[in-house]
């Protein structure tokens, strides 16, 4: 059954669902990670997320670089309180809001900061630039199926110091949906606020419509570096929501059992979480999920893999059991192109999230387990997407779309082609763009036997082409093009 939700613009999926965890499991997660705050702590490196700590009640060890905080659980319970349940993700214009509400699937490109990619007209392997990260988010902006635009990939052409606030320029100049991306630490942060108030319309339109949202990433096992505690303070302080995900190694950064794995992730989680409702109270925190394993033969960390799925779906889980939203790792590929494992990979580790009613899944286009985007992936990954949910959708069963009566009219030998009920109800039947049903004389001579890949690749390159993102607010570009040379300048004194 699918229920619109028009403020949203996007479809509630209450049809089939997974529901993975007991409450008694979930429980023993959350009993065993106040045990963990109260009785191990989380080091913390940044003096100010330190007094933050200190102030709320947790009791803190002080050492020369960092502190031990050790928080006690009526502090983790009251930080849960004041966590906002639902969040809206503000667009520049409403229509590209998206609520993170219960049983609301939606995805997103990218798996992180992407250095390398494949050159769109070359085909070539090589470093990412700021040009690049705006054409992929002209790309975000134009698939419906993508409910927010993620960081795709790096500047990494420009100034390195500000290169974070170099990203979501390049990002909000090319589309209207929401932006998520790692602040770059504290005083980066405040640059990209500064940015976002200019592209918003101003400081009022953007604090009663924040238009982007912090990365914060806790570094396994247990810490909180100095950038990650910057971030948070800085989005607390400026009025925008965080994005709390950790990256735990099964057997390199936390223990290699899968049910340990779901509980340091969960610590780290919640100690980002409480420090936001430190700076804030109210601040719109989301349950991120970006978890996978450490392949001991390679020394890599794969994503491709079911324990990625796995760990989503836990991440996805002690959201709903917090009743947070949901943002976790889905659809990435170790794969080193767009091929059949990217695919299996994709299909792996997107549908059992997606199944278990995660706000947004992160990865289409990732490739080489995230260390490179490809259009071709990312293209035909919302088409996977679409067909997900589709399937997700479910069934709806009830007198009107049973038909019985046309059933009986029809009869035994009838057809349905010619008839009203079916053209009142074809547009429900999924339809596909890239991925061919068409008989092979038929696609031969249409496509003269063209891969899906280098269709895939057409295709981008028409969007970026053709697609015209929502223009900023007038006067806006001058504006941010002046704030640009003033950081610019800044590293040069």
């Amino acid at each position: 059954m699918t229920r619109l939700n028009l403020r949203a613009g996007m479809n509630i999926h209450s049809g089939f669902g997974l529901k993975a965890f007991t409450n008694d499991e979930l429980n023993a997660v959350h009993n065993a990670s106040l045990r963990i705050l109260r009785e191990t702590g989380i080091k913390v490196e940044n003096k100010a997320a330190v007094a933050f700590f200190l102030n709320g009640g947790a009791s803190v060890e002080t050492f020369e670089n960092h502190a031990i905080v050790r928080i006690p659980p009526y502090l983790v319970e009251d930080a849960l309180r004041t966590v906002p349940k639902t969040v809206t993700y503000y667009g520049r214009q409403k229509k590209d809001d998206f609520v993170a509400e219960e049983n609301r699937v939606g995805f997103t490109a990218a798996m992180g900061e992407h250095v390398k990619i494949i050159d769109l007209k070359t085909g070539e392997l090589r470093s990412s630039t700021k040009n690049d990260v705006a054409e992929i988010c002209r790309i975000q902006d134009y698939l419906d199926i993508l409910s927010v635009t993620e960081r795709p990939a790096c500047s990494g052409d420009c100034s390195p110091s500000i290169q974070s606030v170099h990203n979501y320029e390049a990002m909000v100049r090319n589309s209207s949906k929401h932006c998520f991306l790692g602040m770059g630490g504290g005083d980066n942060a405040k640059k990209i606020i500064e940015i976002a108030k200019i592209a918003a319309g101003g400081e009022k339109q953007f604090l009663k419509r924040p238009i982007v949202t912090g990365t914060a990433c806790p570094t396994s096992p247990l810490t909180l570096v100095d950038e990650c505690c910057g971030s948070i303070i800085e989005c607390a302080r400026g009025g925008t929501g965080i994005l709390a995900v950790p990256m735990s190694l099964s057997g390199a950064s936390s223990p290699a059992t899968k049910a340990s794995v779901i509980l340091q992730h969960n610590v780290e989680v919640l100690s980002a979480v409480i420090l936001a409702q430190l700076v804030r109270r109210g601040t719109p925190c989301t349950y991120g999920g970006c978890s996978t394993i450490m392949d001991l033969r390679f020394a890599s960390s794969p994503v491709g893999v079911p324990e990625m799925a796995l760990f989503s779906v836990a991440a996805v889980k002690m959201a709903q059991f917090y009743k947070m939203p949901s943002w976790v790792g889905g659809g990435a590929s170790d794969s080193k192109q767009p091929d059949v494992q990217q695919a299996y990979d994709f299909s792996l580790t997107a549908f059992p999230p997606a199944l278990a009613g995660a706000n947004t899944i992160f990865g289409i286009g990732s490739i080489e387990s995230i260390l490179t985007f490809d259009y071709a992936a990312m293209i035909t990954g919302a088409e996977q997407a679409e067909r997900m949910i589709k399937v997700i959708n479910g069934i709806d069963i009830n007198d009107m779309t049973l038909a019985a009566d046309l059933i009986q009219e029809v009869g035994p030998g009838g057809d349905y082609i010619s008839h009203k009920h079916t053209y009142q109800h074809m547009r429900e039947i999924s339809q596909s763009k890239l991925f061919d049903r068409r008989s092979r004389e038929v696609w031969l001579k249409s496509t003269n036997g063209k891969d899906i890949n280098l269709a895939a690749y057409d295709e981008a390159k028409r969007i970026i082409k053709t697609h015209q993102p929502l223009p900023l607010p007038n006067g806006a570009d001058k504006k941010i093009e002046s704030k640009m040379a003033e950081y610019e300048a800044l590293i040069n004194k």
